[in-house]
C-alpha cells in the first residue's frame, strides 16, 4: 500500500512495474542485471482516486499520462532494483501530494494607499530624472 496522506492511499495491486537494464554505472553487471524499474499505474482507472484528484491529476500532468490513460515513471537513479522501486514510488506519492489538494483560490485585493502614494511617487521621480535628460534652451538677447 503506498500511503500518500491519511484519505488517499493506493494499494500495490494497481501499480505494476517492469525491469530493464539501466544505463550509467554498475561496473560488470550493468550488463547481466535488470535494475531499472518502470512503474506503470492507470490513472484514468484507479478507483482509489477521486473524482476530483483524479481531474487535477489529468490537467496538471497531461504529458505523463499516456493514451491508455496510464502513468509512466521510471528510475535507474541506483545500482539496485529495489532502490529504483522505492524511487519510482516516492515520485508516484510526490505527484499525488502536488494535487491532493484543491488550489486556494485567489482573493482580489487592491493597492494600499501607501502602495499607490509610493508608485506615483516613482513615476514622478523617473519623469524629472528623464526631463534633466534634456538639453537646455538658451535665451541669447
Amino acid at each position: 500500500m503506498l500511503v500518500v496522506t491519511d484519505t488517499l492511499k493506493i494499494p500495490k495491486d494497481e501499480i505494476q512495474f517492469t525491469f530493464s537494464k539501466s544505463a550509467g554505472p554498475g561496473g560488470q553487471n550493468v550488463n547481466k542485471v535488470n535494475t531499472k524499474a518502470t512503474l506503470r499505474w492507470d490513472v484514468r482507472s484507479s478507483p482509489s482516486l477521486s473524482e476530483e484528484v483524479r481531474q487535477r491529476f489529468l490537467a496538471k500532468y497531461p504529458r505523463r499520462v499516456n493514451k491508455e490513460g496510464q502513468l509512466v515513471l521510471s528510475s535507474q537513479r541506483f545500482r539496485d532494483q529495489q532502490r529504483n522501486v522505492a524511487d519510482c514510488l516516492e515520485k508516484l506519492r510526490q505527484l499525488l501530494l502536488a494535487v491532493e489538494k484543491p488550489p486556494r483560490r485567489r482573493r482580489k485585493t487592491s493597492p494600499t494607499k501607501a502602495s499607490r502614494r509610493r508608485r506615483l511617487a516613482e513615476k514622478q521621480a523617473n519623469s524629472e530624472k528623464k526631463q534633466r535628460r534634456q538639453p537646455v534652451e538658451r535665451n541669447e538677447t
